[in-house]
């Protein structure tokens, strides 16, 4: 007998083909049988004609500290994702002396917008190589699947200390980071993950230690990859990165290689089409690399106190260095206005804010004399007041001592370019970013919105190309055994929903994180359950109220 089945449902098995009526048959968190009818079972669900596929593979997050308190990994089960990889940019929390948690947090806090108060509040410390961090996971348990990529930034700062963000390695340092990262694969990392991208930068605006790192120490580290026999490199790659490059580091390793993030950017339209051009020249020439791509927007929601659209600026560095008044004295530095303003008029070829004051709007206003202005672009505000757009936002932010809260549309926003991009055979439709960035957004529901965006309100892929996208597909580039397709012997990884209705609902702010700091959500629509190894872990309502965790840390890969 099952311990459980679910009957008279539309299967989409998770390999892009056509879906077909019937149901599964689970027991000891395997699917033991799959057909047009199963056998007898201890628990069993009725479909009633609603599509069941594998559970949402998310490939990029950033939930590494938040597992350390959170193993439910809130909110990414409740929106059907039951396997999530941590550690994508190399910016995890392991390995990490105890002198150098602080400043692991503060960079935290910027690069990822994490609150400082949170993460000191929140984070288990019970470890201090990478080796012991999964321990420490496998340990405490996990709600959904988790495997983890091994961090550049963490491993330089672990070797080389504060000089990780001054100076390139020596050849001893680079071979202690090597030995590092192969203890890190020996114990089941999934890869190594680092970033050379600008906008990435630490406390007082300072570069992320990955970004000093030079040609040698990425040959070094990429091709320890190769040395272990296993493992993808990913990378969130900066301007000054080529592709070129990229494939030559995938030759000598002979492993793959995952490049993020690539956005439609409209001031330079052709770039991530360019750049999926030169990934799919290098395939044809016998190199595994893919680009992810993005099925949302990218928003965000920020204060003037802390500016991330902002932060990718060279002419903003000072106010990362900057707090309380003495950041108000500086917005209010005609020459740091004209400094900035000169950097936005100058196209660039990879910058998050693009001189789009129609695409930024005041969200929250501080002052309730000034709630007639929610909602309206700091374009149509500035035009009304008779001012210079960045003029106005920062004269409005202090008056209104940088608590008012402006939203953005940054990237992401054409739907045509965008639809371009997760058609293209050689991109990983991924970069939820789950984990990081909690009060500037939230696309932990990203399956949910391709479900519901692309497939049934734009028609861009079918839904069974779609569910492949999110599930088989990310199974095979990661490795990850037995995930990601409904077959018999696979793991029960299963989420039940209605084609007619699935998507995301709008944003909400909620106040569950460590001393009841606040994160934006985004509920689920149309998911009627999930089931992480056979466990069910949510349905209609969200998560379940279950003491148990089923997910398992995973540490075994395919080759």
């Amino acid at each position: 007998m099952h311990d459980f089945a679910i009957s008279e449902a539309l299967i989409y098995d998770g390999s892009g083909g056509a879906p077909y009526r019937g149901g599964v048959g689970v027991r000891e968190g395997r699917i033991v049988e799959i057909g047009r009818t199963v056998g007898a079972a201890r628990a069993a669900v009725r479909a009633d004609g609603l599509a069941l596929m594998p559970g949402i593979i998310d490939s990029h997050t950033h939930f590494d500290a938040q597992a350390t308190w959170d193993p439910w990994l809130v909110p990414s089960p409740a929106l059907g994702v039951t396997t999530a990889i941590i550690g994508n940019c190399g910016f995890t929390i392991a390995p990490c002396k105890p002198e150098h948690r602080d400043l692991t947090m503060r960079n935290l806090t910027h690069v990822e917008g994490m609150a400082l108060a949170v993460l000191r509040r929140g984070i288990r410390w019970d470890f201090q190589s990478f080796p012991d961090y999964l321990a420490m996971l496998e340990r405490q348990g996990l709600g959904p699947n988790v495997a983890a990529f091994f961090g550049h930034s963490s491993v330089r700062t672990f070797v080389m200390g504060e000089a990780a963000t001054e100076r390139a390695a020596t050849a001893a340092e680079i071979a202690a980071m090597r030995a590092l990262l192969l203890d890190a694969m020996r114990a089941g990392a999934i890869g190594f993950a680092s970033s050379t991208s600008g906008q990435h930068n630490g406390e007082a605006g300072v570069p992320m230690p990955s970004r000093l790192a030079d040609e040698t120490e990425f040959r070094a580290l990429v091709g320890a990859l190769g040395e272990a026999g296993r493992g993808l490199f990913m990378l969130t790659k900066g301007a000054g990165t080529s592709i070129p490059f990229l494939e030559d580091l995938a030759a000598q390793s002979g492993r793959p290689v995952m490049i993020a993030a690539l956005l439609h950017n409209p001031t330079n339209p052709d770039l991530t089409f360019a750049d999926l051009r030169d990934i799919a020249a290098a395939q044809a020439r016998g190199r595994r690399l893919f680009g992810q791509v993005s099925c949302c927007p990218l928003t965000n929601d920020f204060t003037m106190a802390s500016p991330y659209p902002f932060e990718g600026l060279a002419a903003w560095a000072p106010a990362m260095r900057a707090e309380g008044e003495a950041l108000c004295r500086l917005y209010a530095d005609a020459g740091f206005r004209r400094r900035v303003r000169e950097e936005l008029a100058t196209p660039a070829r990879v910058r998050l804010f693009n001189n789009e004051w129609d695409k930024l709007d005041l969200l929250q206003a501080a002052d309730p004399a000034h709630r007639v202005l929610e909602g309206k672009s700091v374009a149509a505000l500035a035009h009304e007041a008779g001012k210079d757009p960045l003029d106005w936002l920062l004269d409005f932010a202090l008056a209104e001592k940088l608590q008012s809260i402006f939203t953005a549309v940054l990237l992401n926003a054409d739907e045509a370019a965008v639809g371009r991009m997760l058609r293209d055979p050689h991109a990983c439709i991924s970069l939820s970013d789950a984990g990081a960035h909690l009060t500037f957004f939230c696309d932990a529901g990203f399956g949910l919105h391709l479900l519901g965006h692309w497939v049934r309100e734009r028609a861009t892929l079918s839904l069974a190309e779609a569910v492949h996208h999110l599930t088989g597909r990310q199974a095979d580039l990661f490795g990850l055994k037995g995930r990601g397709r409904l077959e018999v012997g696979a793991m029960a990884d299963l989420m039940l929903f209605d084609p007619a209705t699935v998507g995301r609902g709008p944003k909400t702010r909620v106040f569950d994180l460590p001393g009841g700091a606040a994160r934006l959500t985004t509920p689920a629509r149309g998911l009627h359950g999930v089931w992480v190894n056979g466990q069910r872990v949510a349905d209609a309502t969200g998560l379940v109220d279950d003491d148990r965790l089923p997910g398992q840390l995973i540490r075994d890969f395919a080759a």
